[in-house]
């Protein structure tokens, strides 16, 4: 009869005199069948051995749990930290639950650290962050981030890549606040979303980042915007389009003067609103974003359309029908069909109209010759008239607009 792997390390640690690395190690593998009864088959756990049966992990954690338990027995919580900190990276990639419960024991030795200053306990609320912020738990990784954040402030502690860990700390609530800001504007709380973009923007502007300090004006401009605020949003839009500018970023150029248009848009500045789409169009072309392109054709052909203004109508929606026809996307190209249909059959009616108030034997020949083979005599420039139609409604066209710009 020989023992199992699991009961020889078991004994070994006994021996040893490790008690408390023997009460840890069994209590983990009891954790893992649960866990892995409570998956039942079809689980990502099930498909995995019973933890007593992976003799590496077993072995990994005897030697770092008992290391552990020697360096507390001195009191040397430091080294407690790094063997507890080890076994959190060893298993971060395949046991997620296994990485945590090691980043938690992480956590509660650092507390114990007087020595560096709160170091450890910084990285350990850094790490704790990033545990609750991967299981969408966004309010709790907050919370650790901003502890991180007000623990590294004025230190030069950095990272293994020559980072401060006050910059990564910016960064994180960077990410963190936009993640909750996305949360509330999709329960339409405007306010509140603002209020936390605007401390993610103050995050991005302390950890010197340009981009995440464009990336952030351009959300708040958006939320000013979806708050009945579009005066307001030009401020931060036109510093995300100097940014972007800055950064030779046309992408990010090409959002800046679609989100543009959107304020003047709803501004009622519809003028201005057309250059700065018609902008957005130069940059989508230059930058191959094709899908963009197509999309803002069919806005700008929406607008002239809407306006009476049939022949740009129709330059536009026919520039968005070859484009998407070139994408191969049949949504975008059956959209631009209808579109082109309705600014051509718009642009005919002009003609027809202007021929049949005419109401003399030229005219009234002109239009027994159509009626007789259909033809597209009436969508020759030369016959039609542009107008512009009244009653044009601001809050239609926003929510086309919205349509084609979400």
């Amino acid at each position: 009869y020989q023992n199992s792997f699991k009961h020889s390390i078991c004994i070994e640690m006994l021996r040893q005199g490790y008690h408390k690395s023997f009460s840890e190690l069994f209590a983990l593998i009891q954790k893992w069948n649960a866990l892995r009864d409570a998956g039942g088959p079809g689980s990502a756990i099930w498909q995995q051995k019973p933890l007593e049966e992976q003799h590496e992990k077993l072995d990994q954690l005897q030697h770092f749990l008992t290391r552990a338990e020697a360096a507390q027995r001195a009191g040397h919580y430091e080294e407690v930290y790094k063997n507890q900190f080890a076994l959190a990276q060893y298993f971060r990639n395949n046991d997620h639950w296994l990485s945590n419960h090691f980043y938690e024991c992480c956590f509660q030795t650092a507390k114990k650290i007087k020595i560096d200053g709160g170091r450890k306990e910084a990285e350990a609320h850094a790490n704790l962050g990033m545990v609750e912020e991967e299981h969408g738990q966004l309010e709790k990784a907050a919370g650790h981030y901003e502890a991180f954040y007000h623990l590294t402030a004025g230190q030069l502690w950095k990272d293994e890549t020559g980072r401060t860990h006050n910059s990564l700390a910016c960064e994180n609530l960077w990410r963190i606040y936009t993640l909750l800001s996305d949360k509330m504007l999709e329960n339409r709380e405007w306010q509140q979303a603002i209020k936390t973009l605007i401390k993610a923007l103050d995050m991005a502007k302390e950890a010197h980042d340009k981009k995440l300090e464009g990336g952030a004006s351009y959300r708040l401009g958006m939320a000013h915007i979806l708050s009945g605020s579009p005066q307001t949003a030009m401020k931060f839009l036109n510093t995300y389009l100097e940014i972007s500018k800055e950064l030779g970023d046309n992408v990010g150029l090409g959002k800046a003067y679609e989100a543009i248009a959107k304020a003047l848009e709803s501004q009622g500045k519809i003028v201005e609103s057309i250059k700065y789409l018609e902008n957005f169009i130069e940059v989508a072309k230059s930058s191959n974003l094709c899908q963009s392109f197509v999309e803002t054709c069919i806005c700008l052909g929406d607008i002239f359309n809407a306006r009476g203004n049939y022949e740009k109508a129709c330059h536009y929606f026919s520039q968005a029908y070859d484009a998407a026809v070139s994408l191969g996307e049949i949504q975008l190209i059956q959209e631009a069909q209808v579109h082109f249909g309705i600014a051509k059959a718009h642009r005919m009616m002009l003609a027809v109209s202007r021929h049949t108030e005419a109401a003399d034997y030229v005219s009234m020949d002109y239009l027994l010759a159509w009626k007789k083979n259909r033809s597209d005599m009436f969508s020759d420039p030369a016959n039609a008239v542009d107008c512009e139609v009244s009653g044009y409604h601001n809050d239609s066209l926003f929510f086309q607009y919205k349509k084609h710009m979400a």
